[in-house]
């Protein structure tokens, strides 16, 4: 335990937080041939192979996952969300962070509704997690705004009178 002198002559420092998703924060400069520190809440990737996985222990499945080459040349797994998907090698699709606890090594999620990987077709809930599209609101609402006249058919309406 610091004395009252200690912490008024250094105070207290914050240790550092250790961050997971490290795929996310390097970027390749092509022209130079180095890796440098450029933190990224995304990156695109192409897939060079799609598989399933067995979860850890308790749990009892067949997870969908891809394996990734990044933009900046690293190769990751990452999770396939949602049921059903599109993909198959030399798609473009987008990686965010976030690991999957029963998968070991999978510390990555690709986004659903971008690139080549289309959202999860018939999803009603939680929509903008797996990229689905509202459907038939937009249809609905198309008659309605169609049953307003336009100004120049109110001109000609009341110049009949």
């Amino acid at each position: 335990m610091p004395t009252i002198n200690q912490l008024v002559r250094y105070g207290r420092k914050t240790p550092k937080k250790k961050v997971k998703a490290t795929a996310l924060r390097k970027m390749y400069n092509s022209l130079t041939r180095k890796t440098r520190e450029v933190p990224a809440p995304q990156k695109r990737g192409v897939v060079t192979l799609v598989k399933t996985m067995t979860p850890k222990k308790p749990n009892s499945a067949l997870r969908k996952v891809a394996r990734v080459r990044l933009s900046n040349r690293q190769e990751i797994t990452a999770y396939i969300q949602g049921e059903g998907h599109n993909l198959g090698e030399h798609n473009v699709v987008l990686v965010r962070g976030g690991r999957v606890k029963d998968l070991p090594g999978v510390k990555y999620h690709l986004v659903r509704g971008t690139q080549d990987l289309e959202g999860v077709v018939g999803r009603k809930s939680s929509r903008s997690k797996y990229g689905t599209k509202k459907s038939g609101q937009s249809n609905a609402a198309a008659p309605a705004r169609q049953s307003v006249q336009p100004a120049a058919d109110v001109a000609s309406a009341t110049e009949e009178e």
